[in-house]
């Protein structure tokens, strides 16, 4: 299993966070997302077939995109 932190810019509020979760948990192989408004991120935790690249594809999609 995999882990990482994204910093996402974009993020304003709860539902920000709620919108990325929502998206993120569609991707097969996604274990959880964990998301903080306040610091603008998010943690990702994820096994195969999800990878890094699916993960900031799917941000970048839903104009999230990490920086």
């Amino acid at each position: 299993m995999e882990k990482q932190p994204f910093s996402i810019p974009n993020i304003s509020c709860g539902h920000c966070v709620m919108s990325i979760k929502n998206e993120l948990n569609e991707l097969e192989g996604v274990r959880s997302v964990e998301g903080n408004a306040e610091n603008k991120s998010i943690t990702v935790e994820w096994d195969f077939p999800a990878t890094l690249e699916k993960i900031r594809d799917t941000l970048k999609k839903i104009n999230y995109p990490a920086s």
